[in-house]
């Protein structure tokens, strides 16, 4: 009975030991962990990725440029991350946006255009210690280059000649000084511009439906000459043969020496005759003349006299 009792005791105390050692590792895990959380959240240890960089604030108000690939420990309280900087390849779009921008062409013509940039940071020193809010910055200036140089453009250039203007914006950003004899883009902000991309330019919906318009208005009025054209030339066609008609008629009933001419001429506007002939189904040809002035004078000939013989 006494064995039985000790053993009992022996197996509460074995029970209470592995409890009190398993919460025991409960809680060095617990403060382990909460160490580790602590010092990821203040970052006292950083990792700098490939192709990344981390900018250091120190103590004193140094600002240092950490790019070497791996594990860091930094003083907590004594030095601060300021920023993380990417160094691949980055974009920036005209306006901050994707979306089409409002331009202005040279004419005061409106149109929608949409470019995109792409860079890449060089110097840690002179984007993220130089240069406050560099992003921003950039953003501002980009857009002041292209539209410059877009603005000053003629409407058929911005739509046809893309290719061209395209390269001579690249080579603005890449050149070009913001201001007469101040840095380039590359020089104040310490990037390389890789590439310019002009994306879209076309005219705004209202433009292009008076555009349509204006084409359609052009066709008509080509119609419209085309069909005065044709009626100066059949006009000229029946002048041509009213002409030959009236050489026709001088040469047959004037003279050679031209004495009749004058004649002929008067007995045509006292007559006023018509400028063609009229042919009917029958073939027969018919002279037409029109006098709006009074009847044309004719002169029928003196009725023959009755002999008494004939009276009888």
């Amino acid at each position: 009975m006494a064995d039985q009792l000790s053993n009992k005791i022996m197996r509460r105390a074995f029970v209470k030991t592995v409890v009190r050692r398993i919460f025991a590792l409960v809680a060095l895990g617990g403060m382990i962990y909460g160490l580790v959380a602590l010092v990821y959240a203040s970052k006292t240890i950083y990792k700098v990725k490939e192709n990344y960089a981390v900018v250091l604030e120190r103590f004193g108000g140094m600002r240092e440029a950490i790019t070497d690939i791996g594990w860091h420990v930094r003083l907590p309280f004594f030095t601060r991350i300021e920023q993380e900087v990417s160094l691949m390849n980055q974009v920036l779009y005209l306006g901050g946006t994707g979306e089409p921008m409002r331009i202005i062409s040279q004419e005061n013509v409106a149109l929608w255009t949409s470019a995109l940039l792409t860079y890449r940071i060089l110097s840690l020193q002179t984007w993220a210690i130089e240069n406050l809010n560099p992003q921003e910055l950039l953003s501002g200036d980009y857009d002041g280059i292209v539209k410059d140089i877009l603005q000053a453009q003629k409407v058929d250039q911005l739509i046809s000649d893309r290719e061209s203007i395209k390269e001579k914006i690249f080579l603005a950003l890449k050149s070009r000084p913001i201001n007469e004899g101040g840095p380039t883009l590359e020089q104040k902000y310490g990037i390389e511009v890789v590439s310019f991309v002009l994306k879209e330019t076309r005219f705004g919906d209202k433009l292009v439906a008076a555009t349509e318009e204006k084409k359609r208005r052009e066709l008509i009025a080509e119609a419209e000459n085309y069909a005065a054209d044709q009626e100066a030339s059949r006009i000229r066609k029946l002048y041509a043969a009213y002409l030959e008609g009236i050489q026709a008629l001088q040469r047959g009933l004037g003279s050679k020496d031209g004495t009749t001419d004058t004649a002929l001429l008067q007995f045509l506007v006292q007559q006023q005759w018509a400028s063609a002939y009229e042919k009917n189904q029958t073939g027969q040809n018919t002279m037409v003349l029109q006098n709006t002035q009074g009847n044309p004078t004719v002169a029928l000939p003196a009725p023959a006299l009755k002999s008494p013989v004939d009276g009888e």
